[in-house]
């Protein structure tokens, strides 16, 4: 005999179980904790500037850190939100953010190359612990974000794993910022803007797998 449309719709859903909803506020309070705590953990590992407390730090420290943040905190709302599934380009403001931080490496790159500075600045032997201080506390927020997505179901696994590593890179380097005594463009625009895209090519290929559903 034919099942009716009833009896199919019980056999289809009599093993289904109730699951907690997947709210994006609560992602973005998993993303505050974990930005809290890297903050938290570089005031207490490596302590803040002087110059920051004091706003003796140059004009090219609170741009790049305050742009760092906002890029951090832009790319982060979008993941938690990519755990939805959805459509469209949810990814356009954090796209514009990087754009515009994009602008201080430029303008390092084209103004210290000018000043004959450019070779001081890539052998910086500073930078290259800078750089990697902030992919190592980005990690904190990568890994909030990795457990936010795995609970949710992405439709674009690489576009959450590239997102998910310019919110860590951004925050990671933001944190860490605040305890570097340095403060030239040169310095700031270079070594502190590599986390991002260093764990934004990272979280491209790694995060995917980790994700996937």
């Amino acid at each position: 005999m034919k099942k009716t449309n009833q009896s199919l719709i019980d056999d289809l859903t009599e093993d289904l179980q109730p699951i907690h909803p997947v709210l994006p506020r609560q992602g973005l309070l998993w993303v505050a904790a974990a930005a809290l705590a890297t903050l938290v953990l570089v005031v207490l590992l490596l302590g803040v500037w002087e110059g920051v407390t004091s706003g003796r730090a140059s004009a090219f420290f609170f741009i790049t850190n305050g742009m760092l943040a906002a890029l951090g905190g832009g790319a982060a709302w979008t993941v938690v939100h990519m755990a939805n599934p959805q459509v469209g380009n949810s990814a356009r403001p954090t796209l514009w953010s990087t754009l515009l931080l994009a602008i201080i490496p430029a303008s390092a790159i084209i103004t210290e190359t000018a000043h004959g500075r450019m070779d001081e600045v890539i052998t910086d032997v500073h930078g290259f612990a800078c750089a990697m201080q902030g992919i190592a506390f980005g990690m904190i927020t990568a890994g909030a974000l990795i457990f936010w997505l795995r609970r949710g179901a992405p439709v674009s696994l690489v576009a959450a794993g590239t997102l998910t590593g310019f919110a860590a890179g951004a925050i990671g380097s933001f944190a860490y910022g605040l305890s570097c005594p340095f403060d030239s463009l040169g310095h700031l625009a270079i070594w502190h803007c590599i986390p991002v895209g260093f764990c934004a090519l990272a979280g491209r290929f790694a995060v995917p797998k980790l994700i996937r559903w």
